[in-house]
């Protein structure tokens, strides 16, 4: 990262994973299969650099892709207190050119979902058409009161959907920094969320598709780790599971 650096040096700079901006299962990974793993920085920002990640199977003598991945990763200065600067990616090939232009899109994509937000703008006018249209399907028009609840057929009341987790963690699962491996966390998000699906739908769920999994703080050895699964949207034989990770203070 450092051009004045000389070959064979370690690089001084910690480099930290922000974000999974999106994971996508293309096929059913088998147990008793090869797998093979190839990666490559596909874009460089000022100070953050994204990676893809595949995974391939050997199916009948011949690979397929099963897995792709994409990472966001920040380098940090020696001592961690700020952002470090990276050098440029030459682009020379097409193919690389269509990667970069890839992951700049992707760039202005969570940047303009991070301003999308709950927390920053009151829900659009399509948005509050649907919150309104489940109120007047959930509420007893008889009773006329906000308490008086009904439930349609074949449903079930998100507050009924929900699975929730405690871990402490252990200092088996730090990471070189000394804090606790971001891998762990998203295992343990991910089978929460695994869990709470095959609750929910009472048969074994597949997973096709992973959304953005941010990291706001790293969290400290030692730390209790409370997860929340929610079931936030069903249609036909999709499900979508939403899992949070926050401190317990």
């Amino acid at each position: 990262l450092n051009p004045r650096q000389k070959e064979g040096m370690g690089s001084p700079f910690s480099i930290v994973t922000a974000l999974v901006d999106q994971i996508d299962f293309t096929g059913k990974i088998q147990s008793d299969s090869d797998i093979r793993m190839s990666g490559h920085v596909t874009w460089v920002g000022r100070s953050s650099a994204e990676s893809t990640l595949h995974l391939e199977q050997q199916v009948n003598g011949q690979w397929q892709k099963m897995t792709e991945a994409t990472f966001v990763l920040v380098a940090r200065d020696p001592l961690n207190r700020g952002s470090a600067v990276i050098n440029p990616m030459e682009l020379v090939t097409e193919e690389e050119k269509a990667l970069f232009n890839k992951g700049e899109t992707s760039k202005v994509r969570r940047y303009a979902m991070s301003q999308d937000s709950l927390f920053r703008v009151p829900p659009t006018s399509a948005e509050q058409e649907i919150i309104h249209d489940f109120f007047i399907r959930t509420v007893d028009h008889k009773a006329m009161s906000f308490k008086a609840r009904v439930k349609p057929e074949n449903s079930v009341w998100m507050e009924d959907a929900k699975l929730k987790n405690l871990i402490i963690c252990q200092p088996e699962h730090r990471n070189r920094f000394n804090k606790i491996f971001g891998g762990f966390i998203m295992r343990q998000a991910f089978e929460l969320g695994w869990a709470n699906t095959y609750v929910y739908g009472k048969c074994r769920p597949f997973i096709v598709h992973v959304d953005d999994i941010w990291f706001r703080k790293p969290v400290e050895v030692g730390s209790m780790l409370y997860f929340n699964s929610q079931i936030c949207y069903t249609q036909g034989n999709r499900v979508q599971t939403r899992v949070s990770a926050e401190v317990w203070d």
